[in-house]
């Protein structure tokens, strides 16, 4: 598991809150592709990592080396790519959406997969937004400008219980 935090005022919900965004992928190079993106957008949030599905399940469930967590609260936003070893993202996916406690948090698929069968899966299955993965670095930082504007300064996220 790895946290990054950054310390300015971006990266807040409207009321104030700072949320933690779970990224799952099971690539290291698209993982700190995402951080320096984070980094370059100035984004307050801290930036878990996790690199499969069962990995996913354990870090929301608390289990494993994520036991630790227990007690904190559960990530504001999951960034989600579908192909990873073990268990992919479409399988935890649907776990999440299914599990009481976990439906709420919003995922945003973020995925090499252009299939069509893949995007219209994942809606089906609960997914707040599909975004293929972009190949060039100058994209992904414009995707992650955009999805913190999104998810911090336009909507309002529903309060973690926790």
């Amino acid at each position: 598991m790895s946290n990054e935090t950054r310390k300015n005022n971006d990266g807040l919900t409207r009321d104030g809150k700072m949320i933690t965004i779970l990224l799952a992928d099971d690539d290291p190079d698209d993982r700190q592709l995402t951080r320096e993106a984070f980094k370059e957008n100035r984004l307050a949030n801290s930036l878990a990592t996790v690199e499969d599905g069962e990995e996913l399940l354990e870090y929301l469930h608390r289990q494993g080396r994520y036991k630790e967590l227990e007690g904190a609260p559960l990530p504001g936003l999951i960034l989600l790519d579908l192909n990873m070893p073990r268990k992919d993202g479409r399988e935890a996916l649907k776990e999440i959406k299914a599990h009481p406690e976990f439906r709420r948090i919003p995922i945003v698929v973020l995925t090499t997969s252009k299939a069509e069968e893949d995007i219209l899966r994942t809606y089906d299955l609960g997914v707040n937004s599909y975004i293929t993965k972009p190949v060039t670095f100058k994209s992904l930082v414009e995707i992650v400008k955009v999805l913190g504007r999104y998810w911090f300064e336009v909507v309002e996220l529903p309060r973690d219980e926790t």
